[in-house]
This record gives structure tokens, sequence and C-alpha cells, in this order.
């Protein structure tokens, strides 16, 4: 089940660029949310991460609003949820660590869901923000011009100790995800990557998928890409060159599970890719 937190905060955690042509608000939001591991291929007896995550105008630079850690899991290798120390919240950015014990492939994960609605009540406008469970009962059944939208989002990294697995690449089969073709943590300049787009557990074709090198801040142009799934949900990244990259995705249905209420549903991710 997807975490949920005030909407105030979904709010600005939102603000993600989306793909252009996927909603009409896409254009007018500038700030993309993202984390970043310390590193993301690791080994030794003992390693850490440290993980940086914040909502700023350039990639992977602490200008904007720290990112909510509401919702936030880490999976291990194992499948079973690993503990999360050292959590704290900074003007620009939050931040966390967590022991990689095991060898093998761990999932970082900060998932939110939040509603909103607005109608006319005695010739006024109203507006509400909520998670599912008030909505029920805060906002008038009936209500006169009501317009309601469910938000899901989800954010992650993948990191590795030693040889890379599989378990934790497994679909959760709930809102709109990634799940990797090739490792997330097997990535090198000049060799394409695959991926396919999940929306509840079903193939996304024909969605925009967007591409950002790190570094941006530095230069004149994005250099972003943009790839459509294939009916399958499966599209290709031919990476510019080594660095991190943030990738997103997002989706606009009328599939939240709620009669009359239209889901926005947004995914990103941050990958390392190696000389």
């Amino acid at each position: 089940m997807i975490s949920s937190f005030p909407f105030r905060r979904l709010v600005l955690a939102a603000m993600v660029a989306l793909p252009v042509g996927l909603a009409p608000v896409a254009e007018a939001l500038a700030h993309r949310a993202w984390m970043m591991p310390s590193a993301t291929v690791l080994s030794g007896n003992d390693p850490w991460v440290t993980v940086d995550a914040a909502i700023s105008n350039d990639l992977f630079y602490f200008e904007h609003f720290p990112m909510p850690l509401d919702g936030l899991t880490v999976t291990g290798p194992d499948g079973r949820a690993v503990t999360v120390e050292n959590q704290s919240r900074g003007r620009y950015r939050s931040t966390f660590d967590f022991r990689l014990t095991e060898p093998g492939t761990y999932r970082a994960s900060v998932a939110a869901e939040g509603m909103s609605a607005t109608w006319r009540q005695g010739g006024e406008q109203r507006r509400w923000r909520g998670t599912r469970e008030a909505f029920a009962t805060a906002v008038p059944q009936g209500a006169e011009q009501l317009r309601v939208t469910l938000s899901q989002r989800r954010n992650e990294i993948f990191v590795t100790r030693g040889a890379p697995s599989e378990r934790v690449l497994q679909p959760i089969n709930e809102g709109l995800e990634m799940v990797a073709i090739t490792h997330p943590n097997d990535l090198v300049a000049g060799e394409p990557a695959r991926f396919r787009l999940m929306l509840d557990g079903r193939p996304a074709g024909g969605v925009d998928v967007e591409v950002v090198p790190g570094g941006n801040r530095y230069r004149d142009a994005l250099n972003d890409q943009k790839i459509k799934t294939g009916a399958d949900g499966v599209f290709e990244i031919r990476w510019g060159g080594p660095g991190m990259h943030w990738v997103s995705a997002s989706v606009r249905d009328d599939n939240s599970g709620i009669a009359g209420v239209q889901r926005n549903a947004s995914y990103a991710a941050t990958l390392e890719v190696l000389p």
C-alpha cells in the first residue's frame, strides 16, 4: 500500500517536470524531485550508503526544497525491509543512511498518495486536499461542479553490494513503476539499457519517458531525451555519457479505483551510468 502524507507537502513533492504532451500542466512544472546515493556499487566488509533527497531546478543541486521522506522504504536483497538510520531534514535537502549488511541489490523508494477536490457550494468555490481515507467525509457527495484528482508518485534509487541480484527488481503492481530489464547497477556509457514501464502491473504503452543527465546547472542545454514506450511498455535508453541520470514518466487516466476521480501517476529514478 502506498503511504499517504498531508497534501500540502505532496504538492511541493509533486513539482516534478512531467513529459510534454501527457498533461496540460506539464509545462508549468519546472522542479524535479530526486534522490542521490553516495555510491551505487559498493564492496568491503561494512558498506553504508548516504542518500540526499531534494526538489530543485537543477538536478542533484540543493537550492529549493527538501524532499519529504514520508513513505520512505528500503528493501534488501532478501525482500525484507532494511533499517533507515540518521534520517534528517534540512533547509534544502533531506538525508538518510542505510547499511548494506548482505550482498546483492537494494531498492530505496519514496512513495506518496494524496487527493484534491474543488466544487461549488452556496455560490462559492471550495477546495480540499487530503488523504484517500478522509475524502468520503470531507467532501460532500453530489457537490456542484465537483472535480477530484488522485495523485500517486514514486521516486527510487538502486544500490548493489558485490554482485547484482534480481529480487528487489520485481514489480510492486501498484501505480506507475519502472521494471529493469537491464540491471540498474550495470549501466555503462555507450551500451543501451532497456526497461519496462508498468501501470498497476500492466505494460504502459505509448507513454513518454524523459531522461536528463545530471549537471544541467553547468550546461546551456538540458540535453534531455524523450523516449516513447512500446505497446509492451518497453523503452531503450542510449546514454549520452557517464554520470548520474534522472529518468521520469507520468500518466493521467481515470483508473483511480474511485468513481469519477481522475488519477495522475508519476515515477522517477536516479540511475548511475559508469564509463
